[in-house]
C-alpha cells in the first residue's frame, strides 16, 4: 500500500492565518487553485487533473469520473501540485480565503476519512483523495441547506480545512446527539451519523430568524464547528453594502447615525 506524502507544517497568524508546509526532496502538496501564497526556490508548480491521489490511477475514464464529481460540489476540475525538486527542505505556504482558522487534519489518526463542507478544503499532502460524499437519508437530500453533497477527504496523510471565525472541536461520545446550524458545521469524522432535522412549530416556521432546519450529529466521533459561516458573513456584508444611510435623504440627516450609534 502506497502511503500519502508525510509533510511537516506550521500554522501562522491569528485571524487571517496561513499554513506553511515543509517538503522534503520529491515530496508534494496539493491545493485548490487560489490557495497559494508563497514558496521557496526549488519547488515546482504543476496543474493536475483531479487531486493526484492513487484512487485516480484507473485510466482516463476513472480520472474523468473522479475529477468530474468535484464539479458537483462547486470545486475546480484541476488542482495545483507543489513538488520539491531541489535538494534540502523547502517551504510552500497557503493562505486562508477569509477571516477564520485553519484546521489541521491527520487522517491517519482519524480513521482515514473526514466529511466536510464543500468549501472547507484548503490543501493536503499528495495522495489524499478529495471526493464527494452523498448523504443517503431523504431528510438530508431534501433539506440540507449547505448542500446534500458534501466533500470527503480520504487517505493517511495530512489535510487542512478552513473555517470562518472561531472553530470549536468537539468529541462526541457514542449515542451523544448535537444539533448545529447547517452553515456552522465544518466537518466530522466518518463514524458520526449526520442528518438534517426539521424544526417543528408554526412560530419557528413563520418567525424563526435562524431558519427551520438544522444538522443533527450523533456520536461517536469528532466534529468541527465554526462561528462565522462564509454565507452568513457575505449576507451581512451585502446587507450593509446596499443599506441606505440615514443622512441620505433623511430628515434627521447625520444626526440619525449618531442616534444609531454609528458616529463618524
Amino acid at each position: 500500500m502506497i502511503q500519502n506524502h508525510e509533510i511537516d507544517y506550521r500554522i501562522i497568524g491569528e485571524e487571517m492565518q496561513y499554513v506553511e508546509v515543509e517538503l522534503d526532496p520529491n515530496e508534494t502538496a496539493v491545493a485548490e487553485p487560489g490557495a497559494f501564497m508563497m514558496m521557496d526556490e526549488g519547488i515546482q508548480m504543476e496543474t493536475i487533473f483531479g487531486d493526484g491521489s492513487q484512487q485516480q490511477n484507473g485510466g482516463l475514464l476513472g480520472k474523468l469520473f473522479s475529477a468530474g464529481k468535484r464539479l458537483l460540489v462547486g470545486e475546480n476540475l484541476f488542482m495545483t501540485a507543489f513538488t520539491n525538486v531541489g535538494s534540502g527542505k523547502k517551504h510552500v505556504s497557503f493562505a486562508s480565503p477569509y477571516p477564520g482558522k485553519i484546521i489541521p487534519v491527520d487522517l491517519l489518526r482519524l480513521g482515514g476519512r473526514v466529511i466536510c463542507q464543500k468549501d472547507a478544503f484548503l490543501c493536503a499532502a499528495k495522495g489524499v483523495s478529495v471526493g464527494i460524499e452523498f448523504q443517503r437519508k431523504l431528510g438530508t437530500g431534501l433539506f440540507g441547506g449547505e448542500g446534500f453533497i458534501m466533500e470527503k477527504l480520504e487517505g493517511d496523510g495530512m489535510a487542512f480545512m478552513h473555517a470562518g471565525g472561531h472553530v470549536l472541536e468537539k468529541e462526541l461520545m457514542p449515542g451523544e446527539l448535537l444539533k448545529v446550524d447547517t452553515g456552522c458545521l465544518v466537518g466530522f469524522t466518518a463514524g458520526v451519523d449526520y442528518d438534517i432535522q426539521f424544526v417543528g412549530g408554526i412560530k419557528n416556521t413563520l418567525f424563526g430568524g435562524e431558519g427551520v432546519f438544522f444538522a443533527t450529529l450523533r456520536g461517536p466521533g469528532k466534529v468541527w464547528i465554526q462561528t462565522l459561516p462564509i454565507s452568513r458573513l457575505a449576507g451581512r456584508i451585502l446587507q450593509y453594502g446596499t443599506y441606505k444611510r440615514r443622512e441620505e435623504g433623511s430628515v434627521l440627516g447625520g444626526l440619525g447615525n449618531l442616534l444609531d450609534g454609528d458616529g463618524y
